[in-house]
């Protein structure tokens, strides 16, 4: 699934210039990718969809410190929640895109999420919403995160 997420992010530059669902899916089984993993990649990016044209105004003014509940903590994982808490501080994310990304990091089969799968879900989500991630950030989100230590904050 997320092969296909990476694809649509590298070919579509915005969202409104993917095809509709249908036309969608034929395209992506041309290109090569099975039926199974198109349709699930389809179903978590119309509800990421979903959920990123919300408008909470409580979630969205909120200054408040996020503590993780045990199932998100186990569900995450360390490297997950401190790279999450990295880029909220680093002003890439706001409180309501933090809650998307957490809900559907939650939504994956896979405990704990590996940052790498996480870095795609940031991207999606800032990609269904027309934003791009400054460059440095870009590279921090698109880097490979096999080499690297979790990120600390101080």
């Amino acid at each position: 699934m997320f092969d296909i997420l990476v694809y649509l992010y590298e070919t579509y530059y915005r969202p409104e210039a993917c095809p509709e669902p249908a036309a969608l899916a034929r395209k992506l089984s041309a290109v090569g990718f099975d039926d199974v993993e198109i349709s699930e990649a389809l179903v978590w990016l119309t509800d990421l969809t979903a959920m990123a044209g919300i408008e909470h105004s409580l979630t969205a003014a909120s200054t408040g410190t996020r503590f993780y509940v045990m199932q998100e903590q186990d569900a995450l994982g360390a490297p997950a929640i401190g790279f999450i808490q990295f880029l909220e501080s680093a002003k890439v994310l706001t409180p309501l895109q933090r809650e998307i990304v957490v809900e559907r990091a939650l939504a994956l089969d896979e405990s704990p999420v590996s940052l790498g799968k996480l870095k795609i879900i940031v991207l999606m989500l800032l990609w269904s919403q027309g934003k791009e991630p400054d460059a440095l950030m870009f590279d921090d989100l698109f880097g490979s995160d096999e080499d690297q230590a979790p990120r600390q904050l101080h």
